[in-house]
């Protein structure tokens, strides 16, 4: 934000030159060593698929970071939607042609009362079915990002999409759960948050491990549901950060309001 230090070295990003915008490293990547040019195409590391911008801009409701959601986009919160209250009513949604008929059946029962929607306890008793047991913060965040409201309500579309969503992410903690503890340490959840397109500073993963680890920092560890509430933050908070970074360089303004309205559905879910 405007008025703060800069970014560590190493982690920053300037302006993207005229002839080529936009980089295709992951967001607050360091910049590439002198001498290699600067908004080249850079291997991506730890096998990641593809980084999050290419040479082209991106359109602005692809996702930013993880894989390159279906034609049908499951699995992917919806893009950001201007500010407004965070309270604000769900609208009703169905579920997406081609929805694997037994995620259909998994929302039918957790939806009681008929309605339409599910509310965070049942959707917590309905993902816990699929071997997917997280705390209430975690699913209020789930919530969250794929409605884009605190109504803490959802539809056929977004369980849809937190289902699929919660899958991808699964792998990606197996995969770098090499050792098969149910853990991952700080250099796996750094090498995680890339294959999703963040490249934070060892300041930021030691806050976010230290946030995340359930031994209050003690074993230097995450565990999987406390991943996914770690990647969700990420996630979150750097989208909101780039619908203000409109020129993509790694500072932006917020007003006061919109500042809070921002940073407070974190700290509340």
């Amino acid at each position: 934000m405007s008025g703060y230090p800069h970014n560590p070295q190493g982690y920053g990003y300037g302006p993207p030159p005229p002839s080529q915008p936009y980089s295709a490293a992951p967001y607050g990547a360091a910049p590439p060593p002198p001498g290699q040019q600067p908004y080249a195409p850079v291997a991506t590391p730890y096998g990641a698929p593809s980084a999050p911008y290419g040479h082209d801009k991106p359109p602005k409701e692809k996702p930013y970071g993880g894989h390159p959601p279906p034609s049908a986009a499951p699995g992917y919160p919806p893009p950001p939607q201007p500010y407004g209250s965070p309270f604000a009513a769900l609208v009703p949604s169905a579920f997406p042609p081609g929805t694997d008929p037994s995620i259909v059946e998994c929302f039918r029962i957790a939806d009681q009362d008929g309605s339409g929607l599910i509310d965070d306890k049942e959707l917590q008793r309905a993902l816990s079915s699929y071997n997917q047991g997280f705390s209430l913060r975690t699913v209020h965040l789930l919530m969250y990002l794929f409605t884009n409201t605190n109504s803490r309500k959802i539809g056929p579309k977004e369980f849809t999409a937190v289902f699929y969503s919660l899958q991808s992410w699964r792998g990606i903690f197996e995969r770098f759960d090499r050792d098969r503890s149910g853990k991952i340490d700080s250099g796996e959840l750094r090498e995680a948050l890339l294959s999703l397109g963040f490249s934070v500073s060892p300041v930021v993963l030691e806050l976010l491990v230290s946030k995340f680890d359930k031994t209050g920092g003690k074993s230097k560890a995450i565990e999987y549901d406390n991943f996914i509430e770690c990647c969700l933050t990420v996630k979150g908070l750097t989208e909101k950060f780039k619908e203000k970074d409109t020129m993509y360089s790694g500072s932006a303004t917020f007003t006061y309001e919109s500042f809070m309205l921002t940073v407070l559905p974190f700290l509340i879910a």
